[in-house]
This record gives structure tokens, C-alpha cells and sequence, in this order.
């Protein structure tokens, strides 16, 4: 990062640019404008390096600055553009919100879906179950009756054996 920075820094400072600042000059000596060009961007370069490396010493810098390169590497291979705040933190906060949110409905409302899905399942169970027990309450009434029945069939035919002729 620091080598393209330079780069850039030296391109900006090119010796065309340097020759239109310094035109009458460079008209009587163009020679030693060169060497003067040379001269402070040699210097500029090393200037540069002194204060990065002690800026390095004072603090975590080449970590950050690994960090910021590894961003730039993959921000090179994204198509679409990065997202970039607009100004109104309404309409910010919306565009990142509003999609979470129909997200999260969609994804409740299948939840809902499955949850009453199942819920019928049950109910349909449940009558079932209360179907079966309406059913075994009527055998069990139906046998009761016919026990009933047959007891008092049964003391009616002891209640005959027993009386004395």
C-alpha cells in the first residue's frame, strides 16, 4: 500500500509538472532542472519512508494498513457498488432495515404456516380421540345395560327357585 501510495505521489509529481512550475528556470538549465527533480524526489521517497517507519514505531500501523489492503483486494472483485450512506439517516436506516425486516416476516410466516399445520394435525387427532371415547362410552353403557339385565334376570330366577311350593 505504501509502494502504490508513492507511486501515485511520484506520478502526481511528475517531472513535466515540475518543468511548468519551474519553466524559466528549466529554459536556461534544463540539465540541472532534471537533477534537481531527481534530487527531491529521492528525497521526497525517503522523507516519506522516515515518517511511515516512525509512524509504524508509535503504533499498530502495519497491521492496520495489512487490514486496509486485504479490503481493497476484495472490495477489486465486487461487481456491485459498496454501500454508501445517502445523507437522510431516515432512508438510510430503511434501505438496511426494511429488508431484514420482510426477511424475518416471511420467515415468522412460515413458522406460522407450519405451527398451524401441525395444529390441525392435532385437532384432527383429538377428535379422533374423542370419537373413540364417545364410542367406548356407548359399549360400556350397552354392556352395563345388558348386565344390568342379566342380574335382574338372575334375581328373578333365584327369587323363583327359592319360594316354596
Amino acid at each position: 500500500m505504501i509502494d502504490t501510495f508513492l507511486q501515485k505521489l511520484i506520478a502526481a509529481g511528475s517531472y513535466q509538472r515540475f518543468m511548468d512550475c519551474y519553466k524559466r528556470f528549466y529554459q536556461l538549465q534544463p540539465e540541472m532542472t532534471q537533477r534537481i527533480y531527481d534530487k527531491f524526489i529521492t528525497q521526497l521517497q525517503t522523507s516519506v519512508w522516515e515518517e511511515i517507519s516512525e509512524i509504524k514505531q508509535e503504533g499498530n500501523l502495519e497491521a492496520v494498513l495489512n487490514a486496509l489492503d486485504k479490503i481493497v483486494e476484495e472490495g477489486k472483485d465486487r461487481k456491485e457498488p459498496a454501500w454508501r450512506p445517502s445523507g437522510i439517516p431516515e432512508e438510510d436506516m430503511r434501505s438496511v432495515l426494511v429488508p431484514y425486516f420482510l426477511q424475518q416476516r416471511d420467515s415468522l410466516r412460515r413458522r406460522v404456516q407450519k405451527q398451524e399445520a401441525e395444529n390441525q394435525q392435532l385437532a384432527a387427532a383429538v377428535l379422533a380421540g374423542r370419537r373413540q371415547v364417545e364410542e367406548l362410552q356407548l359399549q360400556v353403557q350397552a354392556r352395563q345395560q345388558a348386565w344390568q339385565v342379566l342380574h335382574r334376570e338372575q334375581r328373578e330366577l333365584l327369587a323363583v327357585l327359592r319360594e316354596p311350593e
